[in-house]
């Protein structure tokens, strides 16, 4: 069921494309990142459709990509990331606001003839790290382009956010790092060139849906939907770390960087998911919040891995907090997930700790 809901709608975007041979596209599921749910899409949805019922309001609280979102496009959708980098691309894929596809593609034509550019802010900090310093002038100049185009009000927020993610999309594909960016490859040859897709996103989304760059649970108090669903970071990896050089690009305030991994201030972007207050932020959390039901997702490393790999709360935590709010039921299935190590940990499952809400 699943996958014909995603090819039907991918058949759909795709026919309203101008036919052109300058472009290429790209959807919400063409990029790395830590956790991605993607390839789970059916496991959750089919959990969703037999166990949860009338419901027409779907908020994820820990988008990340927005790859769970991108299930339940016939619901009215809420997003929300501590990251700006999230935020803006989880905007740009499900905005109310809409866009003027054709302006997109011509930007994104004009952004990829470009050569020969000028020295810039990403050129002065990362030549020659994660990117050349040919591609470094090349996503310095389009990001001030768009926020200047964006000042001029030559471009939308949603338009801004398409073009945005873009770029992001287009750095993550080429960036010389072993999936993220705590470090870069030292004395790699940089043999791929910066190329923007335009991303098919939808053109008009519900108009109720609402994308959000808050603490989940400061959030959570002020917002409802029928289901909640919680994929918080598991362990001590802060997202913030992994991705601190998307989230320079995507804020744009251009920031002191330091040390050899050339990482801004990230003090104000650390989870507290990632440290010994997990559960007791959980719980805070589950207890402020207003919905039918509650899906929340979190694996099985418990003591598996090394400290950092290991779970920040325990299962007992999890089905007392769960457990006071209404009825739990648990489901599993086996998954390897997207890392960025050489980790091979066997029997990796991923769980959904589903609360039918009866308090």
């Amino acid at each position: 069921m699943l996958a014909e809901r995603i090819g039907n709608r991918i058949s759909e975007l795709s026919t309203l494309k101008i036919k052109s041979n300058d472009y290429k596209t790209s959807f919400i599921n063409n990029r790395r990142y830590l956790g991605n749910k993607y390839k789970l899409l059916s496991f959750i949805t089919d959990v969703v459709d037999k166990e949860c019922k009338e419901i027409s309001s779907f908020a994820d609280i820990f988008a990340g990509t927005g790859a769970v979102s991108s299930a339940f496009m016939d619901k009215v959708i809420i997003t929300n990331d501590l990251l700006y980098s999230s935020y803006i691309c989880n905007y740009a894929w499900f905005g109310s606001e809409t866009y003027d596809q054709q302006l997109i593609i011509d930007y994104i034509i004009y952004y990829n003839s470009l050569s020969d550019l000028q020295d810039n802010y990403m050129t002065e900090n990362f030549s020659d790290t994660y990117f050349s310093r040919d591609d470094c002038a090349k996503i310095g100049f389009i990001r001030e382009d768009i926020e200047k185009n964006y000042k001029k009000k030559n471009i939308n927020d949603r338009e801004r956010a398409i073009l945005v993610t873009s770029l992001l999309y287009a750095m993550d594909k080429i960036a010389n790092t072993c999936g993220h960016y705590d470090a870069y490859i030292k004395g790699a040859e940089f043999d791929k060139t910066l190329e923007l897709l335009v991303p098919l996103a939808e053109v008009h989304n519900n108009r109720n849906n609402k994308c959000y760059n808050e603490d989940a649970n400061e959030l959570v108090k002020r917002i409802s939907a029928d289901l909640i669903y919680i994929d918080p970071p598991y362990n001590s990896r802060q997202y913030c770390d992994a991705y601190h050089l998307l989230e320079n690009v995507a804020r744009w305030e251009k920031p002191e960087v330091f040390g050899v991994a050339k990482k801004m201030d990230r003090t104000k972007l650390k989870s507290k998911y990632c440290t010994k207050s997990a559960a007791k932020a959980f719980e805070e959390l589950i207890d402020n919040i207003t919905a039918k039901y509650i899906l929340f997702s979190y694996n099985n490393m418990a003591e598996k891995g090394n400290d950092r790999s290991n779970a920040k709360i325990s299962d007992e935590d999890i089905m007392r907090i769960l457990g006071k709010k209404g009825i739990v039921k648990v489901f599993s299935e086996s998954y390897k997930p997207f890392t960025a190590g050489k980790s091979d940990i066997s029997e990796n499952k991923e769980r959904l700790f589903l609360c039918t809400i009866t308090k």
